[in-house]
């Protein structure tokens, strides 16, 4: 069953305060070296060993829905069973699977697709037809484009289309008993979702993170970055590579596309900026150069697909991440054109991605997330939690979730922050 969203604009109470002993991390008991990134992490930021839950999963990047169910669901459930009212965040380590397949149709339902995939391609073939005629009828063709796009829909539930998923994004729903696959759910978790209707779920959200890249000193060196730079604060230059897309609040769905991120970049800019960053703004559609951008703190861009550029040196405990489709598609592949596994390759200490096509929805807002960062209120993984839409879909968060480079020395009050875009509507409404 799907979660309710019934939604008004409403900021939830400022700190949730994850502690160590919150954190369950999950170990792929096949490999080794994901106990030695999951010991490293219980030594350098006191998790209980008692939380620490190791499974036999595959050790490739995919793990089928089946077997997610199977042996992930279960044995968490169980394992976390006495711990569900204390655990609120899980922590993958490098070895577990990043990303969960489609749910595979049933006999019954290949049956019916196999039935009304042919009705369909008859459809449309009558509304083409429709459409070519002399005297077009505005009546039958509207008829027609209803009838394809309930089929379409059909067809589309028959076959679980866009039912794969971030491993870490579906756990999230560990303790829900029934929700839908297609596509994503939405994330109560969200700085804007109803305080009020959170409150009134039936079974916790968890938050999550990983520990994770093309080797397992990376991982842990993510762990060791976030200390180090906690005692001292985050320092080092700002770059937002927006595109020059403008934005218009009073169209339809804006906010969420395009015109919105664009701005939402532009925004983030501004913020930090007035928060006394040293900031860069590029408003062009060009990305930056490569080597352009020295001592980065904070990065975020869009929109080379694929295609790493190394426009960035980056400074000790770094955040940065790229808007584009499939930037996590890999996080252990160091020969991947991919931005994630590159950025951490590169230095970074966190980082953000998609490991199928999200959308432009499926990443947080940039001025909200980075907001959420500056403020030094919130952990690294509570600004994603805060800032993400959706649970069970394609996104993934890369980094200590402890991590809080600004605790020392907020940067931004959290009075300032805003829905971003500014007068864009809420994806909750």
């Amino acid at each position: 069953m799907r979660i309710a969203v019934a939604l008004e604009f409403l900021i939830p109470s400022s700190a949730w305060a994850l502690e160590p002993k919150e954190i369950a991390i999950l170990v792929n008991r096949r490999l080794p070296s994901s106990r030695e990134v999951a010991d490293h992490y219980v030594a350098k930021r006191g998790v209980p060993k008692e939380n620490v839950v190791e499974l036999h999963l595959p050790t490739g990047e995919d793990i089928s829905r089946k077997d997610y169910d199977r042996e992930v669901v279960k044995g968490l459930r169980e394992a976390l069973a006495e711990k569900k009212a204390t655990i609120r965040c899980i922590l993958c380590v490098y070895g577990v699977p990043l990303r969960i397949g489609g749910k595979e149709s049933t006999a019954e339902e290949k049956k019916q697709f196999d039935e009304l995939k042919p009705k369909l391609d008859a459809a449309r073939k009558t509304l083409a037809e429709l459409e070519k005629a002399e005297k077009k009828d505005a009546i039958e063709i509207s008829a027609a484009k209803a009838e394809i796009r309930a089929m379409e829909d059909k067809i589309a539930a028959l076959s679980h289309r866009e039912s794969q998923a971030s491993f870490d994004s579906e756990l999230m729903l560990l303790w829900q008993k029934e929700y839908k696959l297609a596509r994503w759910q939405p994330n109560p978790l969200n700085w804007q979702f109803p305080a009020d209707k959170r409150a009134r779920l039936p079974e916790p959200i968890l938050m999550t993170a990983r520990l994770d890249g093309p080797t397992p000193e990376i991982a842990k060196r993510l762990v060791d970055d976030a200390i180090a730079v906690e005692a001292k604060g985050l320092a080092g230059k700002v770059y937002i590579d927006a595109r020059g897309i403008g934005f218009n609040a009073k169209k339809p769905g804006d906010a969420h596309g395009y015109g919105g991120y664009d701005e939402s970049f532009r925004e983030t800019a501004s913020l930090l900026k007035d928060a006394k960053f040293d900031v860069t703004l590029d408003d062009k559609n060009d990305l930056f150069k490569p080597d352009s951008c020295p001592d980065a703190a904070f990065y975020a861009g869009w929109y080379s697909h694929a295609k790493y550029i190394p426009s960035c040196t980056f400074a000790k405990g770094a955040i940065a991440w790229h808007l584009a489709s499939s930037e996590a598609v890999t996080l252990r592949n160091d020969q991947s054109p991919v931005w994630c596994p590159n950025l951490l390759k590169a230095g970074v200490a966190a980082t953000i991605g998609p490991v199928a096509e999200p959308y432009t929805i499926g990443f947080p807002k940039p001025a909200e997330f980075f907001g959420f960062v500056a403020t030094g209120k919130y952990p690294l993984v509570e600004c994603y939690a805060k800032t993400v839409y959706f649970t069970s879909w394609m996104t993934v968060l890369v980094g200590d979730p402890l991590y809080n480079p600004f605790k020392a020395k907020p940067m931004v009050e959290e009075a300032k922050l805003y829905p971003s875009p500014r007068g864009g509507q809420s994806m909750f409404k």
